[in-house]
This record gives structure tokens, sequence and C-alpha cells, in this order.
């Protein structure tokens, strides 16, 4: 090979092109279009997302707890307010109390001989008019000398058709509950007759609401000085100090709730029996009368339904309160079903006091423990619940926190509830289907 031909070769390769790995030529078209990364920008603008991320949480937290404190301020206000509503209604209880003590008359008269009430019931329908005339336990229809004249006709009509259930005395007395309860043999005479001759002494029980032996326990020392019988003494004299006749029967609240008779003085058993129980006035804290009504057919509605619990509601398991259940009651106190009695009368009297539960819903134990010193040493735990201690207890019952309940049923204290009373409304009563 010629010099020329040397020189021509190496022209051509150094115009060939490259084709080693490095070549740029070798890279693809979309590689070589792609931008430079910014990775510094980048990192800047995620940190700033971060930042801005985490003060609108701080933002969302700042408003949540403003929000849960609101919330809890709001619940202690409603604490504060139910607890006010009970306090102001004691304070009315106190006064319709108070008021009627100053009102009610009080008739004298002392202790009746049974050999008097005996020689007047063998007279005939006369004597045995007078006799009823003389006791006070028919109820005036008036004050006037026509209403006593009126009366009178009705008391000689009542003693001349003796026993006839058809005639129904204006007394505190019901024929069929005296006549299974009374110690003394039958006899031909009127029941109201026959309870002034020897019901009176052998310890008969007049009516379903007025319990003898309760009434003769509280009130010994004033049933010693006038020496009158307990039925008497209440009709006389005890209504007017505001003694009550029966456990399940509260002259105070009563009164509250018909402070019309607080103002005239009239018996407050006697305008219950005749107008109260019409109006759908409860007589106890434990006895809910829409609850009770709730739980009756169409036939047993016509009548005073605490009359009608004490003879013969309680014996069907029906529930006198959300907060009650009488046979839960009795299968967890076998020594009170052995007496065969009714079980709510025995809770108000002594059970809830010796720390017997009503049923599932309320721990008279429990809450003894939390109310401590505040409440008083003969209180019935449950009783207390319901007139303001339900407001000043941080659980009700273990595991029932007042304030969470009310923060989520504010309604309550508009509708004067307690949690308690509203949560075991939400079962609806135990004998229910």
């Amino acid at each position: 090979m010629t010099g020329g031909d040397q020189s021509t070769s190496l022209d051509l390769a150094a115009a060939r092109p490259k084709t080693g790995p490095m070549s740029p030529e070798r890279k693809s078209p979309s590689a070589a279009r792609a931008p430079p990364a910014r990775a510094p920008e980048l990192h800047l603008g995620l940190v700033g997302g971060v930042e801005r991320l985490v003060e609108r949480l701080a933002d969302a937290d700042r408003r949540a707890v403003r929000d849960a404190v609101a919330r809890n301020g709001i619940t202690l206000a409603l604490l504060e307010a139910a607890a006010g509503r009970a306090e102001a209604s004691a304070k009315i209880h106190a006064h319709g109390l108070a008021l009627y003590r100053r009102t009610a008359p009080r008739r004298s008269g002392g202790h009746r001989r049974r050999s008097v009430a005996r020689v007047l019931a063998r007279l005939g329908w006369p004597g045995q008019a007078l006799l009823i005339a003389r006791s006070g336990l028919w109820f005036p229809s008036g004050r006037t000398l026509r209403h006593r004249l009126y009366d009178l006709r009705e008391m000689a009509l009542y003693a001349r058709r003796g026993g006839d259930p058809a005639v129904r005395p204006r007394a505190l007395i019901e024929p069929a509950w005296y006549a299974d309860r009374s110690a003394s043999p039958a006899s031909p005479h009127a029941p109201l007759v026959h309870y002034l001759v020897a019901g009176v002494h052998d310890g008969g029980a007049p009516h379903p609401l007025f319990d003898a032996q309760y009434y003769r326990t509280r009130n010994a020392d004033a049933l010693a000085v006038t020496r009158l019988d307990p039925l008497t003494h209440f009709l006389r004299r005890g209504a007017a100090e505001g003694r009550d006749p029966h456990p399940l029967f509260s002259l105070g609240q009563y009164l509250e709730r018909c402070p019309e008779v607080a103002a005239s003085g009239e018996n407050a058993l006697v305008h219950y029996l005749q107008v109260g129980w019409r109006l759908g006035v409860s007589p106890h804290p434990l006895f809910d009368v829409e609850w009770y009504r709730a739980q009756l057919s169409r036939d047993e509605v016509d009548e005073p339904p605490l009359v009608h619990y004490l003879t013969r509601g309680w014996c069907k398991g029906l529930s006198p309160h959300p907060l009650f259940d009488g046979t839960w009651y009795l299968d967890n106190n076998p020594d009170v079903a052995s007496t065969g009695g009714e079980p709510l009368s025995h809770f108000i009297a002594a059970g809830g006091r010796k720390g017997r539960s009503p049923g599932p819903w309320f721990d008279c134990v429990h809450d003894a423990a939390v109310r401590g010193e505040a409440l008083a040493a003969d209180a019935n735990p449950l009783m207390d619940y319901l007139a303001g201690g339900a407001w000043r207890v941080g659980e009700a019952r273990p595991g029932f926190p007042t304030a969470a309940y009310l923060a989520v049923r504010p309604e309550l204290v508009a509708q004067g509830r307690t949690p308690l009373d509203h949560w075991a409304r939400l079962a609806g009563p135990p004998s229910a289907d």
C-alpha cells in the first residue's frame, strides 16, 4: 500500500462514527429528551406540605379540645340544672306539706267503747246509722246542714241494705278486701258496721290504701295519747298532721302534684280515691301511673291504678316503676316471698334501707357507697336517687357514668327523669312480651 492509500484510510477511520458503550448517540430518544432532576426543589416542597398538614392537624386538635371542653361545660351545667330542679321539687314538697298541716281540719273525739258500738249495732239500721255517724269515717258530702242531712240518709240506706256489695259506702273501706283480711267472723251487718264493732279492735284491714300495722308502728306515740284506732286517728288527725297512711302513699308527693288539695285542707287520700287517680296523679315516687297503665287491659283501667296494683297487679308480676321488678325482688329475697306480702311496700318500708336492691337496674349497696355521708343513715337509696341523688354520683351503677349518659340525653333534665330510669324504660316492663 502506498503512502497515499494510507492517508485515505486514516481519514475514513476518523470520519466513521464511534460505536462505544459511552457514546451519546447510543442513548434512547426519550432519555435524550428528559429534563435534568431538581432534587433540592422537590425536597423543599415535600417539607412544606408536611408542615402545612401538621399545622392543619394541630388546628383540628385544638378545635376538638375546645369542643370537648365546651361539651363538658354544658354537661356540668345540665347536671347542676338537674340537681337544682330536684332541690326546688323538695322545697315545693315541704311547702305543700307545711301548708296542708296549717289548713287541714282536725276533728276531736276520743276512744270509742266497744260495748257502745255493740249496743248501737243491735238496734237495727237506725242504731247502725248512728254508729257510722259517730265514727267520723263517712266522707262528708259538704259542710252545710243540708249536706249533713243528706249524708245521714245515705248512712241509713247503707245500714239497711246490710252487706249488699252494690252499695258502696262513702268511707275508707273496701268490702272484698276487708272480708278477706278480717279476723272476726262474718255477720249480716254491712262491712263498715262490722269494722266498727269488731274489726277495729281485731286489727282488720279496711282498705288497700290504709295499712293499719304500718300506721300503728310509725305513730305509736300519737295513738297512745289519743287512744284512737289507726284508721280513726288518720281521718281525724293523722292526715292533717302529715302522717302517711300506707308505704305507697306519700302525702308530701300527692300534695306537690295537687297543690289545690294542700290549700283546701281536704283529705289527700280521699281526694285521690275520688278525683286524683282519674287525673293520673301518682301518690308515690316509685309508682309510675303511665308506666303501670301501659301494662293493663282496657277492662282494668277504670279504677285507681294503685288500688289495682295492691289488690291484683303485683300478683300478676306487673311492674309499678321501671326501676322496680317485683318478681326479681321476691326471687332474690325468699324471706319476703315466704310471707306472701306485696314486694314494693316491703322494699320501701324496710328492704331498701337494708341494702336490698329493687331489681337488676339499681344496686342499693353501690349507690350507698358512692353517696357516702350525703345519704342519711335511714334513707332508702333508690328514693334518694330519684329525689336528686342521681345528679350527685359519678356512676349510678358500676360502668354507668351519669355525666356521659346525660351528655347524650340532655332532654332528661326537662323530662325530670334520671339516667337509670330512662335506661330501664328502653327495655320495657319485665312482664311485657
